[in-house]
């Protein structure tokens, strides 16, 4: 049975919850971004697809996987997928975009990881309508600035690094076999960039139906350089190199003088770099 107050116990309501405070508007730092792929010097075609989307603030580096048609077709997909995701959630969620939330509380890390699920499930359809295309996949490190923040979504082993105060910094984790190997204590690094298993992922966008996306958000400041490469350019230039080449010169110069690196020693695999700056408040 139900328990009525009487009128003399009756409490008055209480107070309605305070309403939380409306996040301000999103800031957009000037920011400056440029990005460069070549087939190097021992490949035939080019499987990488890049994407500098300075409207959006996105960017992304696919690394295409498996023959001569199909990673090129697979990179290609990622990068136009994430993109027109990325457009349709902008018009959708309008407010998510316009006003700058919190890390902890932002809803952009949801919609990039959704973006790349997307994209995920388009080579994966695109693969099972056409033999040619069977088995193909890429990798797909994406890079979206909004306002101070900037959020990544990462599959392969393409990489995202920052560069702050003369500092280099690799913010991805390589879903490689040779990574899984150097954790294990099984080979250091050095040994893994002369493996002959270091071009084996172990995650990849389209080879499966589903990827799990790894998400990460970090607050930036200006003077924040993040560069965005493919294995083209890793497994042949060191972390230390890629970070004296973007502070030594102008951030539009970076993406060639890092590919020509590459090439001088030996452009084994295509080349792929994008470099974004953020030049003020």
């Amino acid at each position: 049975m139900s328990d009525v107050s009487s009128p003399q116990s009756r409490t008055a309501p209480s107070a309605a919850p305070p309403v939380a405070p409306e996040a301000p508007p999103a800031r957009r730092p000037r920011i400056r971004a440029v990005g460069a792929s070549d087939v190097g010097r021992k490949r035939d075609n080019n499987q990488d697809s890049f994407l500098v989307d300075e409207d959006l603030r996105l960017f992304v580096v696919a690394d295409g996987m498996g023959g001569h048609a199909g990673g090129g077709t697979a990179s290609r997909v990622a990068v136009e997928t994430i993109q027109a995701e990325l457009r349709r959630s902008r018009e959708r969620l309008p407010e998510s975009f316009a006003r700058e939330s919190p890390l902890e509380t932002s809803p952009l890390p949801d919609v990039l990881r959704e973006s790349v699920e997307a994209a995920c499930l388009a080579i994966f359809e695109q693969a099972k309508g056409n033999p040619e295309l069977s088995g193909m996949g890429t990798t797909a490190t994406v890079l979206l600035l909004h306002g101070m923040n900037a959020f990544v979504a990462h599959v392969g082993d393409s990489r995202i690094y920052l560069v702050r105060d003369r500092a280099i910094h690799q913010i991805s984790e390589d879903h490689s076999l040779v990574n899984e190997q150097i954790k294990a204590g099984v080979l250091t690094p050095d040994e893994a960039r002369h493996s002959q298993f270091k071009n084996v992922i172990t995650r990849s966008v389209g080879f499966e139906e589903d990827v799990l996306v790894d998400l990460l958000g970090l607050t930036v400041a200006t003077g924040d350089t993040f560069l965005i490469c493919c294995d083209g350019l890793s497994n042949l230039v060191l972390d230390s190199e890629i970070g004296a080449v973007v502070q030594e010169g102008p951030i539009d110069d970076v993406p060639l003088k890092l590919i020509a690196l590459a090439n001088d020693r030996g452009g084994d695999d295509n080349i792929t770099v994008v470099s974004v700056r953020i030049e003020g408040p």
